[in-house]
């Protein structure tokens, strides 16, 4: 990280201020030979007014603010210049600064130096990313837990437990003669090994609920051709985004939009309706609706009311038996011709407006969106994390087994394992090619 990058962090369009942002040890320098006034000596945190120029000709008029190491958001010296909004202006002074000795920052590259040089932790990182694509005011709540460290400070805990086990049972080990050392045995270890595992077990939970807070919930709405697919999700987005006609196979392709559920995003898709079909376009579309079976966090079986079920409802009806689903019999309002063997079923009437309450009542329901802890949000959200997480806890599980069988300098391995998982959840430890993949999803300038 020798090299000073620069990048332009605000959205790239007409508006009143474009910021591009400049960080690395030749910051100051590079930004001096194109600012009409000499700050190689300015003080940290002060600002100044002048004009960007180019062989003496004024680009711009800014304010620039300058930030000297180590009190920045990367720990290196940032210059940040606050020119007019435009797509060309900004441009050309980025353009000034990359002729000037500047390299083009990377996606994320400003983060990932914040994380690098100890600013933050990578749960942090994620948070800022969260925190840009927040969807809802309970994503941005979650977001803002994670930036300011409140969810790491969970897992250090678990770590800092686990370390004062592992360090007890060195001492233990190598110092056997020191007798303020508390002894500790296979049965002295056991409750506390226990307790970290019950607190990891109630972070996974809240956690789960963290994952759907940040990346809501993929709902599918499957059935066969004409059954409503279409007016229902226009109706749940309160939108007429998909095509409604009478005609059988009017859906080809996956429809897609978005509505608000207790403060969770739901993602539904309208999918092409499932039959046998000669039509190669059609196929490709009915193809789609199984993958999107495959994929959903939970599919809608919409079945008509006024038609018998066919061989293929029952096979789509056995598909979905293992995966969380609804079954939804529309049209209501017609005569009743449809025989169904299934346990619950929601009836409603797209048309007449009928018992669509219900199907909204039934989805809170599944994913006991009531029961989301929004006073408390210190969630891991990431699938990342809480794998890593899952994986803490079946070495935690598996030392619990093991402290039944072997010596306790045994268990050490077991626990040192743990210790290990939980650091990569905030970066204590890591892989290269991981921290690149991950900030590799963040936009350029951040």
């Amino acid at each position: 990280m020798e090299d000073t990058i620069a990048a332009i962090s605000t959205t790239l369009g007409v508006g009143a201020i474009s910021i591009i942002r400049v960080s690395g040890p030749e910051a100051i320098k590079i930004v001096n030979k194109i600012f009409d006034k000499n700050i190689k000596d300015a003080k940290t945190h002060t600002i100044h007014y002048g004009h960007i120029i180019d062989k003496n000709q004024i680009i711009d008029e800014v304010l620039i603010s300058i930030m000297l190491a180590p009190k920045t958001f990367t720990k290196e010296n940032v210059v940040e210049i606050n020119c007019h909004g435009g797509i060309i202006t900004t441009n050309k002074v980025l353009e000034l600064l990359l002729l000037n000795g500047a390299r083009l920052a990377e996606p994320g590259e400003f983060t990932k130096r914040a994380f690098l040089n100890g600013r933050i932790d990578l749960t942090q990182a994620e948070g800022i990313m969260n925190l840009i694509e927040a969807k809802t005011e309970v994503g941005r709540k979650l977001s803002i837990n994670q930036l300011t460290g409140n969810v790491s400070n969970l897992i250090e805990n678990l770590r800092q437990k686990l370390l004062e086990i592992i360090s007890n049972i060195e001492v233990n080990i190598d110092y056997p003669e020191y007798e303020d050392i508390e002894v500790l045995t296979n049965k002295k270890i056991y409750p506390k090994l226990k307790e970290i595992q019950e607190n990891i077990d109630e972070i996974i939970k809240k956690s789960e609920s963290g994952k759907i807070i940040k990346e809501g919930i993929n709902i599918g709405i499957i059935g066969r051709p004409n059954v409503g697919k279409s007016s229902l999700l226009n109706y749940l987005i309160e939108e007429d985004k998909a095509i409604v006609t009478d005609i059988e196979g009017t859906t080809r392709d996956i429809v897609e939009g978005k509505f608000i559920l207790n403060g969770i995003v739901c993602n539904i898709i309208d999918t092409a309706g499932i039959r046998k079909t000669d039509n190669i376009v059609e196929q490709i579309g009915v193809d789609k609706s199984y993958e999107i079976i495959k994929k959903s966090d939970l599919i809608i079986y919409l079945l008509n009311n006024n038609e018998k079920l066919t061989k293929e409802d029952i096979e789509i009806l056995n598909q979905i038996k293992n995966k969380k689903h609804i079954v939804v019999i529309n049209k209501i309002d017609l005569k009743n011709n449809l025989e169904i063997s299934e346990n619950e079923v929601i009836k409603i009437s797209i048309k007449e407006n009928i018992g669509l309450e219900s199907l909204k009542q039934k989805i809170i329901e599944i994913f006991n969106l009531e029961q989301i802890e929004t006073n408390d949000l210190t969630y891991l959200s990431s699938a990342r994390s809480i794998s890593l997480l899952k994986k803490s806890k079946e070495s935690i599980e598996k030392s619990l087994n093991n402290i039944k069988k072997y010596p306790i300098d045994m268990i050490e391995l077991d626990l040192k394992e743990c210790w290990n998982i939980l650091g990569e959840i905030i970066g204590k430890t890591y892989k290269e090619e991981l921290i690149d993949e991950i900030f590799s999803r963040f936009c350029l300038g951040k």
